[in-house]
């Protein structure tokens, strides 16, 4: 079986008014290169054990998957796949932040600083599943109502799935963080570093549920901002200390999460995660609620 590549809006030579580059003997490799204990890409159907699954119900849309795949499942990458999907975050622009985005990232900056540290990006991750956890639990109610037609309740379903694994991958994120600030044996404040936090968590909640409620389409959009924001700020927060390249990474979640040889890799495979997210994000807005 060939090695799948990720979608055409990954690979830089793609982008809109990208100057194409000269082309290497590298470029006929894989983007991705899958490791073998994590072998289900985002986009390509998994492999399941048992009989085969049943075809999507009638009505359930040109978004249904067969069981055993899930668009929020991000792959694991590679070492050479990670460096050049670093380097497409890299050479990307951001999107153009809406005005609750943009407020809560000067928020951070205000309290936090403007410098990239372990300890910022532990309060980034500590927000980050918050929307995940509203649309789940919307989706569910919406589950109630329309159970009886096959078809949008595989839609249903299929959004309770991607949210639940959406809202695991940042979970482990901000295990990984967190484990990351403990590392570094600074003793962090309880007003600065809990409280606040947690204050920005309740605010955020309320503030992507009342979003979701009026319109959905803003609780996507701010969704992608956020996403995009920590893509690519995890993208130079590697790129300014090319100390952490000879920084082994040892982990008590690598089982759960992936083994990372340094603490370079683990930070690329993270910000890759927040691009998948971002894109899951952006699908939504496109497709709008699933009912």
């Amino acid at each position: 079986m060939s090695v799948p590549t990720l979608p055409e809006a990954t690979h830089p030579g793609l982008r809109p008014g990208a100057v194409p580059a000269p082309r290497t003997p590298a470029d006929d490799l894989p983007t991705v290169e899958f490791r073998p204990q994590f072998p289900s890409p985002r986009h390509v159907a998994r492999t399941v054990q048992g009989p085969p699954a049943a075809a999507p119900p009638p009505g359930a849309g040109p978004g249904a998957h067969p069981a055993g795949y899930t668009a929020a499942a991000t792959p694991r990458l590679g070492r050479r796949a990670l460096r050049r999907e670093q380097e497409v975050t890299l050479a990307a622009p951001r999107r153009r932040y809406g005005l609750v985005a943009r407020l809560l990232f000067v928020t951070m900056d205000l309290l936090y600083g403007r410098r990239r540290t372990f300890e910022k990006f532990q309060v980034l991750e500590i927000v980050a599943r918050i929307p995940y956890q509203i649309w789940e639990n919307a989706a569910y109610r919406a589950l109630t109502r329309r159970h009886r037609d096959a078809g949008v309740a595989h839609r249903i379903r299929e959004r309770i799935e991607e949210n639940r694994e959406q809202q695991d991958n940042e979970q482990w994120h901000l295990l990984i963080t967190a484990e990351l600030v403990a590392r570094g044996g600074r003793r962090l404040g309880a007003f600065r570093y809990r409280f606040l936090p947690w204050l920005m968590a309740v605010g955020y909640y309320h503030t992507a549920w009342l979003l979701f409620v009026v319109a959905p389409r803003w609780s996507y959009r701010l969704n992608a901002d956020f996403e995009d924001h920590a893509e690519h700020e995890y993208a130079l927060f590697v790129a300014e200390h090319p100390e952490f390249e000879t920084c082994a990474h040892g982990s008590v979640f690598a089982e759960q999460y992936g083994a990372h040889p340094s603490v370079a890799d683990l930070l690329r495979q993270i910000g890759h995660d927040e691009r998948m997210h971002k894109q899951e994000s952006e699908r939504y807005l496109r497709e709008g609620k699933p009912a």
